[in-house]
């Protein structure tokens, strides 16, 4: 029989079974986030499943992030009543302003390699950059997993991705996310796991693979993972002090198909609304007018990201008359290091729009919502109709460089060409 993918052997592992492509587990979970959109719901399904005690307190949080701060009385009803929820059952909650719940399980150190690590929040598959199965569940899944501690999947099938070459300059990370989408498409990994391999991975930062593991879903899979190696493990040096045992495939694994993307021939790459898969190199969409310009969420709201971004600012001049610059930083944490170095007053003295920590820009339920008919560019992962808060808006998809570039020159521009 063939050797085991990184998915099949965490799940064997977590699951007690030997698991393979297809299988059904039920499996005991390491940790579970719970955000604000969807934490409610799983509170009245654990009510309504006879829930009494949360199984394990300690393996969840909850985050205040999709309404951070709240839009309305109602989500600040919502916010009341999860925090009484976590205050009676012991469980950790990111508070308002603390930050994107995606990113600050990774920031405490809760995604570990070879664990597995579930969120009612489709973008947890972000959690695969740390050698760990991550993968979004529903909130009737969370509420089970509050009372049992564990949680059941069907074990995916796995595409290698090879990543080989390196990126040029003024292409980043995002770039090679956006780009494997589009050679994807929407369901072109329905279901399984992409599990990246290549010459060009350890030249990428966690922050970059916490990039490309979050758009994996964009593909309809069902986790993104990378193997450990030192990057891994400087990463998580102070974070946490748990024992953990990362996990590589078996020489002999099977995977479904292999895609290839060689880095050295990738340009700079745009997402056009309103579609996430609709990828094109940025220079098709070069010249489109810009009204608003996006850099944060938990795929471009890092501290890396921000000072890709003032580079090409400053470069450039400030942010071109008529184009409105929100910035979101996607956790407290990265907030304060941009206001330590400096970024965050420059990004003030170009008259960016600073908005709480959190998801609510990216997804239209807090911070600023473009008006009728703006043509907004972001480092958000999606780009659906309506998506930001308003039908009428067309969303582009790019890195942290290209938005800066587009709001030096107020058009889609080419970050190699504005600097």
């Amino acid at each position: 029989m063939a050797g085991k993918t990184i998915s099949e052997k965490i799940l064997s592992a977590t699951s007690d079974s030997d698991a393979r492509a297809g299988d059904v587990v039920v499996c005991t979970l390491d940790y579970a986030l719970g955000t604000d959109g969807s934490t409610p719901m799983a509170i009245d399904y654990f009510n309504e499943m006879g829930g009494d005690r949360v199984s394990h307190p300690e393996r969840f949080a909850f985050s205040l992030d999709h309404y951070s701060p709240p839009n309305s009385s109602n989500s600040a009803r919502l916010h009341d009543r999860i925090r009484q929820f976590a205050l009676d059952q012991g469980i950790r909650t990111f508070e308002v302003g603390e930050g994107i719940g995606l990113q600050r399980m990774v920031e405490i150190g809760w995604c570990l390699p070879g664990g597995l690590v579930v969120g009612a929040d489709s973008h947890s598959v972000t959690f695969g950059a740390l050698n760990t199965f991550g993968t979004g569940i529903g909130s009737s899944d969370l509420a089970a997993a509050m009372i049992s501690g564990q949680v059941w999947l069907r074990v995916p099938e796995t595409t290698k991705v090879r990543l080989e070459g390196e990126l040029s300059e003024g292409v980043y990370p995002k770039d090679i996310a956006l780009a494997l989408v589009g050679q994807l498409g929407q369901e072109g990994a329905n279901y399984q796991t992409l599990e990246f391999h290549g010459s060009a991975v350890p030249t990428l930062t966690i922050d970059d693979r916490l990039v490309v593991s979050n758009l994996v879903v964009e593909a309809g899979a069902k986790a993104g993972i990378f193997m450990a190696d030192a990057r891994t493990e400087a990463y998580l040096i102070g974070r946490t002090d748990a024992a953990y045992t990362p996990v590589d495939p078996d020489a002999d694994a099977h995977y479904v198909r292999e895609v290839v993307i060689d880095l050295s021939q990738l340009g700079p790459q745009l997402a056009r609304p309103h579609e996430p898969d609709d990828v094109v190199p940025l220079s098709a969409g070069a010249g489109t007018r810009v009204d608003m310009v996006f850099i944060g969420t938990c795929t471009g709201g890092r501290t890396r990201d921000f000072h890709q971004a003032l580079e090409i600012l400053t470069a450039g001049g400030g942010v071109a008359p008529g184009v409105v610059l929100v910035v979101t930083p996607a956790s407290r944490q990265v907030l304060l290091d941009l206001m330590l170095d400096g970024s965050l007053e420059r990004f003030t003295r170009m008259g960016a729009v600073l908005t709480t920590p959190g998801c609510g820009a990216c997804c239209g339920t807090a911070g600023v919502i473009p008006g009728d008919g703006m043509t907004v560019i972001s480092t958000a992962n999606r780009n659906f109709k309506a998506r930001m808060g308003n039908a009428t808006a067309q969303i582009y998809l790019a890195s942290p460089a290209s938005c800066a570039a587009a709001a030096v020159t107020g058009m889609i521009t080419d970050p190699r060409r504005s600097a």
